[in-house]
């Protein structure tokens, strides 16, 4: 179990933010903001303070035979929930992902498979537009290019709401799908994939971007498929030439391509910088879960079957057009369990 005196240092400190909030000052916001952090931790010491002093009375209640026997009873109950509330407040200790509560940026592209991998990269797309109707979230098509027949070559989109990041960061990764193609007059089943990326939302705080290690350029932009030629520049390409990172957007507007350029971009940058951080914390630790790799292949989608198996925790779930309609919290609850079993391990 946590240490009593790590305890006492977790509410002391809630209690040092609250006595300099009452005095106000311009740290005020930056106080407020780890105060609100801390009190659901503090409020979950305090259920497990009040439920082991209730142990101990119950306890000293023993002694009195007129009460043993209630007692006894009452320390019975109040001990089976020592386990789940001790569980519930080591989970609140965990180290918190800062980026859990942004917005996010999906990017999603096909790998291998032609046509196929474009027609099943439009699939996960509709997959994730769907989850995110269900969830109440906004989702924003910032840059989209399709296929011939209909698939999506380039899809970059912005989903806002509440804990986006935290829902879909272990999305990231190599999707595969098995099942006859559209395309196929065989029958036979192929194997294709694309691949997903879902980055925080970088605030202007996170990351500065030099004016001198971008280039911008404009072109014009075009509609679907190539279609509804514009026949001005503003399409807006940006290359970070440090990092040779390019983002471009094609909207009509020359001045909102610029905007969502740079915010593409700067999401790029805070990721990879979250990776680098990452990778120094964890050079010792075997966990693939929201390891980020976007090589890594991730999870199978078997239509004949019928079955969608994340191959990073062994689920394997016989409902695959449920999946396929936005039904992902059964996989995404799963994946959230073992990555903080896995901060658990690693705590204690």
């Amino acid at each position: 179990m946590v240490p009593a005196d790590k305890l006492q240092q977790i509410t002391a400190r809630f209690e040092y933010l609250e006595a300099q909030m009452a005095q106000g000052g311009s740290d005020i916001a930056r106080l407020g903001k780890e105060y609100a952090d801390m009190r659901p931790v503090v409020e979950q010491i305090e259920k497990y303070r009040r439920l082991m002093a209730d142990i101990e009375a119950a306890k000293a209640m023993l002694e009195d035979p007129e009460m043993k026997q209630l007692a006894a009873e009452e320390l019975e109950e109040l001990q089976a929930q020592v386990p789940e509330l001790e569980a519930a407040l080591q989970l609140s200790l965990l180290p918190k992902d800062e980026a859990d509560k942004r917005p996010a940026i999906l990017e999603i592209r096909p790998g291998t498979g032609g046509d196929e991998a474009a027609l099943f990269a439009g699939d996960l797309l509709r997959m994730y537009q769907r989850y995110a109707e269900a969830r109440g979230w906004t989702f924003n098509i910032l840059e989209q290019s399709l296929s011939e027949l209909g698939g999506i070559k380039e899809l970059v989109a912005h989903v806002k709401g509440e804990n986006v990041f935290a829902r879909l960061k272990f999305e990231s990764g190599v999707h595969r799908v098995q099942r006859v193609p559209e395309t196929e007059s065989g029958g036979r089943i192929h194997t294709s994939a694309a691949t997903v990326a879902v980055l925080p939302e970088a605030e202007d705080v996170d990351i500065e971007v030099d004016a001198g290690d971008i280039r911008i350029d404009t072109m014009r932009a075009s509609g679907s498929g190539g279609q509804h030629v514009n026949t001005t520049d503003s399409a807006v390409r940006i290359t970070h030439l440090p990092t040779g990172i390019i983002v471009t957007s094609s909207e009509k507007s020359q001045h909102r391509n610029r905007e969502i350029a740079m915010q593409v971009l700067k999401s790029r940058l805070y990721d990879l910088e979250r990776q680098r951080v990452a990778d120094e914390r964890s050079a010792h630790r075997a966990s693939q879960v929201g390891s980020g790799d976007r090589s890594e292949r991730i999870r199978t989608y078997n239509f004949p079957q019928g079955r969608m198996t994340d191959h990073r925790i062994n689920l394997t779930l016989y409902k695959l057009d449920q999946v396929m309609a936005g039904d992902l919290d059964e996989v995404i609850d799963a994946l959230t369990a073992d990555a903080q079993a896995t901060l658990l391990a690693e705590m204690s």
